[in-house]
């Protein structure tokens, strides 16, 4: 009843141009005309409540600048009935921005990028202070390397309650280039359209980003490419020997995926309290596809308090695939719990580095898999692992 009057007074407010509490200005928008108008007039503090309708695709908007007291949003003027950007080359493409939400938009159907935020190709001067919440992204492409969000040069940023659906068969469900200092929390991945696509991709130079909380069901060959394989003129703000640094990813579940996890050049990566379960060949794949001079192997990954349930049929290398020039003996893994469903004989992995106080085939007796409750009981082995064991 709460969350409807909320919903109720903020659609009253559109209609009547009214102000937020903090005094933002809300400006009711009705269709793509007034979008276009109200965009023009946009500064810091604008709230633009758009009503539910189709707005159609190819958006471009640039320099839309509001402040840290006051941000610009694009929102749905009702979060129940949400307004749609569909088809064009790209749903929406925003350069330049800074202190932007968009909040409870649908962008669906574009034959290009979904979402494509970048900063215009000014190296030294990052696209920041971006929130994005509460977006559906779905039926991009479907072919090649067709991404839901594609994020270039941003900084300072958050992902939040966000859904990803069917992106390219060579894409992602994001894409970052030389991203840093950014959150994705809470958000939706699945289904991807086969192996060639990921959920999330870090390379570029991206670094300091956190991936939270999140769900992966059959989300892509590598649900998170942990790196990757970029031109060197595409680095942000330019190449720093890596593709990717300090990334973590905690809290999340995954379900299906050829792997996982990839780290690919990554220079320190830490992925703990997460729940896996039955990966379609390995857990994790360890590898470096940018050999250019000054670059770093893949390194100094720390893998903790994971659960990690797999097949023998379908668990390949003793469950981690590892390439050639690569750092794998700087790798740390700790009190994962793994356990082969069909041969819990055999669920010890085949790891580079001795593993600290690992738990092996013991079932971690999940309260409710099959109404998909994946908490490991109170009194089993699988306590205190996991992504509902996230502190």
């Amino acid at each position: 009843m709460v969350c409807r009057l909320a919903r109720l007074a903020l659609l009253s407010a559109a209609l009547t141009g009214c102000t937020q509490p903090g005094g933002a200005a809300v400006v009711p928008v009705a269709d793509a005309a007034g979008l276009r108008a109200a965009l023009r007039q946009a500064g810091p503090g604008t709230h633009l409540a758009l009503a539910p309708g189709n707005y159609g695709g190819g958006w471009y908007l640039n320099d839309l600048h509001g402040n840290a007291a006051a941000p610009i949003v694009l929102a749905a003027a009702d979060p129940a009935r949400r307004p749609v950007f569909e088809g064009g080359s790209e749903g929406l493409h925003l350069t330049d921005c800074t202190h932007l939400v968009l909040d409870g938009l649908v962008v669906r159907g574009a034959n290009g990028n979904g979402l494509n935020i970048d900063d215009g190709g000014t190296f030294d001067s990052p696209t920041h202070h971006l929130t994005l919440r509460r977006l559906l992204l779905e039926e991009v492409g479907p072919q090649g390397n067709r991404d839901g969000l594609k994020l270039s040069g941003l900084t300072d940023f958050s992902v939040e309650e966000c859904v990803f659906r069917t992106w390219g068969d060579g894409g992602s469900g994001i894409d970052m280039v030389g991203c840093r200092n950014g959150s994705i929390r809470q958000c939706s991945f699945g289904p991807a359209r086969g192996d060639g696509a990921n959920a999330i991709q870090a390379k570029g130079g991206s670094s300091a980003v956190t991936i939270q909380r999140c769900r992966f069901i059959n989300a892509g060959g590598r649900a998170l490419n942990l790196g990757g394989s970029t031109g060197l003129q595409f680095f942000r703000p330019r190449p720093a020997g890596y593709e990717a640094r300090d990334l973590t990813v905690e809290g999340c579940f995954f379900e299906g995926s050829q792997a996982p996890l990839a780290f690919v050049g990554c220079d320190g990566a830490t992925v703990r309290f997460n729940t896996f379960i039955q990966p379609t060949k390995w857990f994790a794949r360890i590898l470096q596809e940018t050999t250019a001079p000054g670059f770093v192997p893949c390194r100094n990954g720390i893998v903790a308090d994971n659960v990690i349930v797999f097949s023998a049929a379908r668990w390949a290398e003793g469950g981690l695939n590892i390439g050639p020039q690569t750092a794998p003996e700087t790798f740390r893994f700790a009190r994962n719990l793994w356990y082969c469903s069909d041969r819990p004989d055999r669920s010890r992995p085949t790891l580079p580095v001795a593993e600290t106080a690992g738990v092996y085939g013991q079932d971690p007796r999940f309260r409710d898999a099959a109404q998909g409750d994946y908490t490991p009981a109170a009194d089993g082995p699988g306590h205190g692992k996991g992504h509902t064991a996230l502190p």
